[in-house]
């Protein structure tokens, strides 16, 4: 498993009962997780002092609950900063397992070289984009939200990203990464982060388990001559990891290198154990 284990100001402080009790910053929070399938008793007392909670309604969706939460706040990780506010879904705007992966790329952009220019698709925020920019790298952030990316804008500034290093794009990936190749345009790094069911700003139509094949077929199409990694992350229930693993190493092994795919987990400070939340496939030459 990839473990998020260095966050300072982000803690999962238990989960029970469908439930995980988090601590943002100084703001506790209560949201449902369809990964906390067992019971037990929900023994500390954060969990009658959370600021907000996310209530499902039987129609579907829900909404939060808020106490003493504000519209929007910020945490850090190391230099990075990042806008929170409570999302429609149960979301916050930062997905704080992903930091693992943040820092498994940081590390190879800033040990290559050369000048990495990374394709973040599926961007929603730029939690990936502001941590591939402050490694060094030049990032284009493609996302068909232009909600998401206009956040995505405000974590850059916060985390002091030159305004040069990000390029970003409100559009379909696929009808974008089609263009790129048209244009001859390559990157030495992409990350990809699909959702399992999505429209792109005209419509378009993607279901992950339809589409994701043929989407990793196309970015190795507009992937350098000599990559420096690919990223694969998936919150689909029901693709496993060593599933995504097979789809990129598939794909990938026309440029040599290896593919390790894990679930990626978040401690929980309550029990000492990890909780799974998504996985990784990554691509490398090393």
């Amino acid at each position: 498993m990839f473990i998020a284990e260095r966050w300072k100001e982000y803690t999962l402080l238990d989960a029970a009962g469908g439930e995980r009790l988090e601590r943002w910053g100084e703001y506790l929070l209560v949201r449902p997780d369809p990964q906390v399938i067992w019971g037990g008793e929900k023994r500390r007392p954060e969990w009658k002092q959370a600021d907000g909670i996310y209530k499902r309604s039987r129609e579907g969706g829900g909404n939060w609950v808020k106490k003493a939460l504000p519209e929007e706040w910020t945490v850090s990780y190391g230099e990075l900063k990042f806008l929170l506010s409570p999302m429609g879904f149960k979301h916050t705007g930062l997905f704080p397992e992903q930091a693992v992966n943040w820092d498994w790329f940081s590390g190879l952009i800033r040990s290559c070289p050369r000048q990495i220019k990374v394709l973040n698709l599926f961007a929603y925020t730029g939690g990936a984009s502001v941590a591939a920019a402050k490694a060094g790298a030049f990032v284009c952030h493609v996302d068909a939200s232009k909600g998401m990316v206009a956040r995505a804008k405000q974590n850059a500034a916060l985390s002091g990203i030159p305004g040069d290093r990000i390029r970003y794009i409100v559009d379909d990936c696929a009808k974008f990464v089609t263009r790129e190749i048209r244009r001859g345009n390559r990157y030495d790094a992409i990350i990809l982060d699909p959702p399992s069911f999505g429209r792109g700003p005209n419509g378009e139509r993607w279901v992950i388990e339809e589409s994701l094949d043929g989407l990793v077929e196309l970015i190795c199409g507009v992937l350098s001559d000599d990559p420096l990694f690919v990223l694969l992350n998936s919150y689909t229930t029901g693709l496993s990891p060593a599933a995504n693993g097979y789809l990129l190493s598939r794909h990938m092994r026309r440029f040599g290198g290896s593919v390790a795919s894990e679930e990626l987990g978040l401690p929980v400070q309550e029990s000492g154990l990890p909780l799974p939340c998504g996985a990784s496939s990554r691509w490398s030459r090393s």
